[in-house]
């Protein structure tokens, strides 16, 4: 059946879902299909991220709990919806299961979790390219983007979504082998970049997101150290937040309080005083901790379980049981391999005391 210049016309705007970046007409299809309930401050963000279509990316800061996931789910969704389906996503290994389930779940877009053993298959199977796909959104850990950063880098990517970026803050060190790599290798395409905590420490961590998407946003790092090392008067500071805005969109809590219901939380302090059998487990840990040479503990992470342990010991005489039955099982370990390896030093007529123990 023949169709008018006037049908035609609609079909291919339907078709392309070709709207204005910025208006909600651009996400109407997606946000149909999506299953999850939206909130206004996500259609907000995902609509930035469209905003600048001929820009390198965007960076989503929202605080921690508001979204950022969905809110980078409808951006996926819209390129798929618009067949730019080379979708890459990078995430730390933890996570890469949480954004298969939820893309599939709440958006019903199909995506492959790409490790050595898919690859390898892959490989295997005839595919000299595994990460150039449309079958699926392709989603990888941050150690295996790097370690197939050549291959990251042949693909003609549609969006490039990291989450957790704040990993790659400290790019302009050159030591932050990682994240120079990914930087490198994804420098040709349009970036998502997804963090809670775009800035830490130092406005350098700032400098670093920001040229992962656009290395000229703010020049290089010397004339970035001159301009804004010391924020020390208002004019700076409202110049640096006007050359962020078009690249940076980040929501407060404080902010959405209106519609999105949180737990009102009050601290309290008790205080407390200790029995005599308590301050007297409290001493016999203590001493103990600081005892040297504990096999009981791993030496590199002294320090760190130590704190843990105490806080333990302050929480109940319950809690700290589990933890010491722990460190007695593991010293226990410790002393068996110790006892092995000197044993072997004595030659093979000690082998089988090794192996009974």
């Amino acid at each position: 059946m023949a169709i008018s210049d006037h049908q035609a016309k609609y079909l291919a705007h339907v078709l392309t879902r070709k709207h204005p970046s910025d208006s909600a007409e651009k996400l109407a299809g997606t946000l149909v299909d999506a299953k999850v309930d939206l909130n206004p401050h996500q259609v907000e963000a995902a609509l930035f991220a469209f905003k600048s279509p001929f820009s390198k990316g965007a960076i989503l800061a929202d605080e921690v709990g508001l979204g950022k996931t969905i809110e980078a789910g409808l951006v996926i969704s819209q390129k798929w919806a618009e067949s730019r389906k080379r979708i890459l996503i990078i995430a730390p290994s933890n996570l890469r299961k949480q954004w298969f389930g939820e893309l599939a779940e709440k958006f019903f877009l199909p995506a492959v979790i790409l490790e050595a053993k898919s690859y390898n298959a892959a490989k295997r199977n005839g595919d000299e390219t595994p990460f150039d796909r449309t079958d699926g959104v392709v989603i990888c850990s941050y150690q295996f983007a790097k370690s197939k950063s050549a291959d990251v880098q042949r693909v003609q990517w549609d969006l490039v979504v990291i989450d957790e970026a704040h990993r790659l803050r400290n790019v302009y060190k050159p030591s932050n082998v990682i994240a120079n790599t990914l930087k490198d290798s994804l420098q040709h395409c349009r970036k998502l970049l997804l963090t809670a905590t775009p800035l830490q420490n130092s406005l350098l961590e700032l400098y670093g997101l920001v040229s992962v998407i656009d290395e000229q946003a703010f020049g290089d790092l010397q004339s970035f150290r001159e301009q804004y090392a010391r924020l020390d008067d208002d004019a700076k500071f409202e110049t640096l937040k006007a050359r962020l805005k078009p690249l940076c969109h980040r929501t407060l809590r404080k902010q959405v309080l209106q519609y999105v219901p949180y737990t009102a939380r009050h601290a309290m302090t008790e205080h407390f005083t200790p029995g005599q059998d308590e301050e007297t487990l409290y001493e016999m840990v203590s001493d103990y901790l600081q005892r040297d040479g504990l096999q009981a503990l791993p030496a590199g992470q002294r320090a760190l379980i130590t704190l843990v342990l105490r806080k333990l010991l302050a929480s109940s005489t319950f809690a700290i049981a589990g933890a010491l039955t722990t460190m007695v099982n593991f010293a226990i370990r410790q002393s068996r391999r110790n006892l092995s390896l000197t044993a072997l030093k004595y030659g093979s007529g000690v082998i089988c005391l090794v192996l009974v123990l």
